[in-house]
């Protein structure tokens, strides 16, 4: 079953015209630029002619020939570039998560994700933290291992880059992160966070690099920790740290390793980079002196935005409107068994990034978000999905076909006013 929204087709047609819209501009552009440099190149011809014509009427001598020069036209350059990139939390596998898209003897999770596929497919790119692995039967909870038509329904609904560093990168082994990294490139999207061999992080040096629309944008993950694990000996850079004590109490800061992946991504030049964080405590909102000490140094070596996730609560955003930094401590969980308070509703946050094509600078100019909620079955033959908040209490209020209930209206609008606190604080 394929994605078909007519939201989305319309939302990318608005992209698309937006395009055509700055293309016809630019072409505008460039034809007053040429006639302007023509114009330019007959005042100059013209006045070549009168000052041969006073010079042979002054002087008996022969007229010294005279260079023409013909004026070079330049291809004018776009004067800025418009990319957003959609942003969600923590894709938790667990057996409710994996039952979600139980069909018969198999798995179709597109009603899930369909009605988020605007918030997803809309954006020029979407990432999303895969807290998981792919590693076959048995699935679920215990194994944190999920069926591949999930990743793939992630793939149909938009997104494009997933996070590994987390706190399941290898509850299956260092076998199991190898077979999910191959998994996600598989389903035709890119991890990031996580190498499977030596090879593999000699090629893509820790991070993940996306040209959109010409705009370079580097992705770097970090997490605090693999769970309750430690990474075998000689390979604990199969999966990027925060901290040195990743398997006890999370106080010393690897700023020697975070430096040194930062300093190969500035090699680079990316336009804009972002970090996409595990970190801070589950089930927890405060935010720890160590991940303000991760902010600031992250932030000194040329982070522009830095995306949480791991505490399945949603957090607050703050966002420095002079120099475009931004820091999202939590986006919450994006689907998970939504049996905590809490837990059940989130955000996909999406980031507008301009790019001065004359100076090469490029900014988080602003940001948006769409609140999103996690329906549970209220009756039999019900499955979870997730839902746009503003639009399912619209379609409520309008007393709309296939209109939540009554409590799940309640919640929402509770959970909306909750979203909006933390982020526009």
């Amino acid at each position: 079953m394929a994605f078909d929204s007519e939201e989305i087709r319309k939302r990318q047609l608005r992209r698309k015209q937006e395009r055509q819209r700055r293309e016809k501009q630019r072409l505008q552009q460039r034809r007053q630029l040429i006639i302007a440099l023509l114009a330019a190149a007959i005042v100059l011809a013209l006045c070549g002619v009168v000052i041969l014509a006073v010079k042979w009427s002054s002087s008996p001598k022969e007229p010294q020939a005279t260079e023409s020069t013909t004026p070079t036209v330049t291809e004018p350059v776009e004067a800025q570039t418009v990319i957003n990139i959609a942003f969600g939390g923590d894709v938790n596998i667990t057996d409710k998560v994996v039952a979600s898209g139980l069909s018969g003897d198999s798995y179709d999770y597109t009603n899930v994700f369909m009605d988020v596929v605007p918030a997803l497919a809309g954006a020029d790119a979407a990432v999303l933290n895969f807290e998981g692995n792919l590693c076959g039967a048995p699935y679920g909870t215990q194994s944190t291992s999920a069926p591949p038509e999930l990743v793939k329904a992630l793939k149909a609904a938009g997104v494009d880059l997933l996070q590994v560093a987390n706190s399941c990168a290898i509850n299956n082994g260092l076998l199991g992160l190898a077979d999910t990294l191959d998994g996600i490139r598989e389903a035709g999207m890119e991890p990031v966070g996580a190498n499977a061999n030596d090879e593999e992080l000699e090629k893509t040096k820790g991070f993940t690099l996306m040209s959109i629309h010409g705009v370079k944008v580097a992705f770097v993950a970090f997490t605090k920790s693999v769970g309750s694990l430690g990474l075998p000996e000689g390979s604990e850079d199969r999966v990027n740290l925060l901290y040195k004590d990743y398997t006890s109490t999370y106080q010393e800061v690897d700023t020697e390793g975070i430096t040194k992946l930062l300093d190969a991504v500035a090699l680079e030049k990316p336009d804009v980079t972002i970090a996409l964080l595990h970190w801070g405590s589950e089930y927890n909102s405060q935010v720890s002196d160590s991940q303000k000490q991760i902010v600031e140094l992250m932030q000194e070596e040329g982070v522009d935005a830095i995306i949480g996730t791991h505490s399945h609560y949603l957090q607050e955003v703050q966002y420095n409107e002079q120099t475009g930094a931004l820091v999202a401590y939590s986006l919450g969980d994006f689907i998970g068994d939504a049996d905590k308070s809490g837990t059940g509703y989130s955000m996909i946050l999406e980031l507008e990034i301009i790019k001065d094509n004359r100076t090469g600078t490029a900014k988080i100019t602003s940001y948006d978000y769409t609140p999103i909620y996690t329906l549970t079955p209220e009756a039999e033959g019900e499955s979870m999905r997730l839902i746009r908040i503003r639009e399912a209490i619209a379609n409520y209020e309008a007393n709309g076909l296939e209109k939540v209930s009554d409590a799940a209206y309640t919640a929402m609008k509770s959970a909306l006013s909750k979203i909006e606190a933390r982020a526009e604080p």
